[in-house]
């Protein structure tokens, strides 16, 4: 076992990589529910925010295009050439698998910390809607009488359609 790892409370946007050194069959295994919780040293993880994978399943893409392209890693933070040697199976493990709660990880001998890495963050940040036409009640009001002049033509359309479809009906079973 090695140093424990902590993890705050309520942290969010972080990626943690870890290479994995065992056969293929346990990496497989792995994959199971609550099965990477014993390699952390933890309980209570969302298995849904951890990845068990093959590199070699990333044919054409790499490790390092997963890490940037598919988790909106920042590239001043990837370092290619080490993301390259990295052969056999890794585990991702994203922040939202510890569910907000702080943790002290006790990482697995067979486990390898490759890093871990915040994830690019949106800028939701905008200049306010300065219109006419985004303040409340800027919309012309229609007056009351016309309002309801026109709510008894469309009542009236209606009646009509309705009446049309009834007496169509009455003829359609008289003849």
């Amino acid at each position: 076992m090695s140093d424990p790892v902590t993890v705050d409370a309520n942290e969010f946007d972080y990626l943690r990589l870890y290479a994995l050194d065992v056969a293929p069959e346990h990496a497989k295994f792995l994959r199971e529910p609550g099965a990477a919780e014993q390699l952390l040293g933890v309980e209570g993880l969302d298995s849904n925010e951890i990845e068990i994978f093959p590199v070699w399943d990333l044919e054409g893409f790499g490790l390092h295009g997963y890490m940037s392209e598919g988790c909106g890693i920042p590239e001043d933070q990837l370092d290619a050439e080490a993301l390259d040697k990295i052969m056999g199976w890794v585990m991702l493990v994203r922040s939202a698998a510890f569910r907000g709660k702080a943790m002290d990880l006790t990482l697995d001998n067979r486990l390898e910390p490759v890093g871990c890495f915040s994830e690019d963050r949106i800028d939701w940040s905008a200049e306010p809607l300065i219109t006419k036409s985004a303040e409340p009640y800027s919309a012309p009001r229609t007056p009351p009488r016309e309002a309801r002049a026109r709510s008894v033509r469309i009542g009236l359309a209606i009646f009509s359609i309705v009446m049309i479809a009834v007496l169509a009906g009455l003829l359609w079973l008289i003849l």
